[in-house]
């Protein structure tokens, strides 16, 4: 495979988010996330884990005009993995791209696009049980628009599902939604196409329900469907004016994101409430239970943000295992996490400067270990203590002397990033330094080569 190699940014560069509460009951775990702006391309970008006081744990630089987005932990092959997609995207929404699974140690041991080589969009990259990612495609298709009050030559943004196997390519499903889900159905205006592609669905969300079918999140038609997964059938619609159940009170959609099947027929979705040019209407985290015995579908509870958070695109939400509820709040800039009962927990706001965002955000444990030693840094009067991805890491051990085999304990430091300043001792002659890991019981995990401290 072949990797384009990108200089990694000073630590100092790299865009972080800002923790302003963290109460008890926050779930364990780190935070995986990609800050990005498209009004700042120069800026560095890219997947980042970070902990709960925004510093960062690992960053992967991507080249500049690319982003990442969908950057989790997911299962592959029996190990935990991390995957992210990466690539270049337009000011419509819309990725052209490549999907990434490295391992414990940050390798990439794949890498893969859809049928044919086509480009992988960015909303979303999910592995399951079957060894198989699911994925979505905008294709630019012809078709006659005049039915809706658009072109004869017109385009279409065809939303393309894939089900690949990840080790041999196969395309085991290809779902196009243009097939599937007649024009009529979007509430998209084609006006708002102009002369470019109309987005019919923009689809923007994947989940596998209990029964293994799939459930597929179209924001375009403010619904959510649910597919047969062998033969991609719709078996139902929730939301829409096509929707296959009368909806309760507090069961409608409003330019969704991320609905995903929790158990019972009960699915969570990031529920935007507004698209662009509608800014102000509230977002929410919305459960709905689509009962298929009775064709009703009903408002089972929802979250807000006590700020009444208004997201015109993008947002997620994901159910953790101690039962509380992480949100990505999209173009609101902000990230949080809610009890079980709604009480916010955590909140942190997404880079100051234009534009920045985080498309998802995920909670989640991971034991990363880079697959080189830490590095000793010597910058002026300071020493970095630098091993991008390593977890565990709780404090740095400074050693200084005149030669390898005197040194001695210099200074013990916090650890606070993957790149740790320690602030040179006064008196070292001309000597060498190297740094120590030290997990929380103070033992050593791994240890740099020694250096000249150089002056």
């Amino acid at each position: 495979m072949t990797e384009t190699t990108v200089p990694m940014p000073r630590y100092e560069e790299i865009r972080r988010i800002n923790v302003t509460l963290r109460r008890p009951g926050v779930a364990p775990g780190y935070l995986f996330m990609s800050p990005q702006s498209i009004l700042e391309p120069a800026a560095p970008h890219g997947p980042q884990i970070a902990d709960d006081q925004g510093r960062v744990v690992w960053f992967r630089p991507v080249p500049e005009g690319q982003y990442a987005t969908n950057v989790r932990v997911q299962e592959y092959q029996g190990n935990p993995v991390l995957t992210w997609w990466q690539g270049e995207a337009t000011r419509t929404g819309a990725g052209t791209g490549t999907c990434y699974i490295a391992d414990a140690s940050y390798r990439v041991i794949a890498e893969f696009r859809m049928g044919g080589g086509m480009p992988v969009d960015l909303h979303e990259l999910l592995l399951t049980e079957r060894g198989t990612a699911l994925v979505v495609g905008y294709h630019p298709k012809p078709h006659d628009l005049t039915p809706i009050g658009g072109r004869a030559d017109g385009t279409i943004l065809d939303s393309v599902i894939e089900e690949i196997d990840v080790a041999t390519g196969e395309v085991l499903l290809h779902w196009s939604g243009a097939e599937h889900i007649p024009l009529n159905e979007s509430d998209l205006p084609i006006q708002l196409a102009g002369d470019g592609p109309w987005d019919h669905l923009h689809v923007n969300g994947i989940g596998v329900d209990d029964d293994e079918n799939l459930v597929v999140t179209a924001r375009s038609s403010q619904a959510v469907y649910k597919l047969d997964r062998r033969t991609g059938e719709v078996l139902w619609k929730l939301g829409s004016g096509a929707s296959t159940f009368v909806l309760g009170v507090g069961a409608r959609l409003n330019w969704p994101h991320d609905a995903q099947p929790v158990g019972g027929g009960v699915h969570r979705v990031f529920d935007n409430g507004a698209n662009i040019g509608m800014e102000g209407y509230e977002s929410r985290v919305v459960w709905l239970r689509a009962d298929t015995g009775t064709g009703v579908a009903t408002h089972v509870k929802e979250i807000t943000h006590p700020e009444h958070l208004s997201s015109s695109v993008e947002g997620n939400a994901e159910g953790l295992p101690n039962g509380n509820t992480l949100v990505g709040w999209g173009r609101a800039g902000r990230i949080s996490e809610f009890s079980p009962g709604g009480e916010l927990l955590f909140d942190a706001t997404t880079p100051e400067g234009p534009g920045w965002t985080t498309y998802r955000v995920f909670r989640q444990e991971w034991h990363g270990r880079p697959a080189t030693p830490p590095e000793a840094v010597v910058d002026g009067e300071l020493v970095r203590a630098v091993w991008n991805g390593a977890t565990g890491v709780v404090r740095w051990r400074l050693l200084a002397g005149p030669a390898e085999e005197s040194l001695q304990e210099a200074e013990v430091v916090d650890w606070d990033g993957f790149d740790t300043a320690i602030k040179l001792p006064g008196a070292l002659g001309a000597g060498l330094v190297k740094v120590e890991a030290l997990d929380a019981a103070g033992r050593t995990i791994d240890a740099s080569p020694a250096v000249p401290v150089g002056r």
